[in-house]
């Protein structure tokens, strides 16, 4: 596998680029930009930890179902 740049893989994973860069730091690898390549091994470990933090709750993309309001009471009028 040849390099592979920072922002071609967030357009792979469906994130934005600082996400992708944040995950690398957070995993001990230094990026300066989304133009930055990266090494095989790190495009591995990257994919494993993305992989690993989208299997539990909900789907990236996929909205939350919106919540029903309250009904609204209403207010008495007062009459002079």
């Amino acid at each position: 596998m040849a390099k592979v740049r920072v922002y071609e893989l967030a357009k792979e994973f469906g994130v934005e680029s600082k996400v992708v860069m944040a995950k690398l730091q957070e995993l001990g690898e230094f990026v300066r930009s989304a133009s930055s390549t990266i090494e095989a091994p790190v495009v591995r470990k990257l994919t494993d930890a993305f992989q690993a933090g989208s299997g539990g709750g909900r789907a990236a993309g996929k909205p939350a179902a919106p919540r029903k309001a309250a009904p609204v009471k209403p207010s008495p009028s007062v009459s002079p």
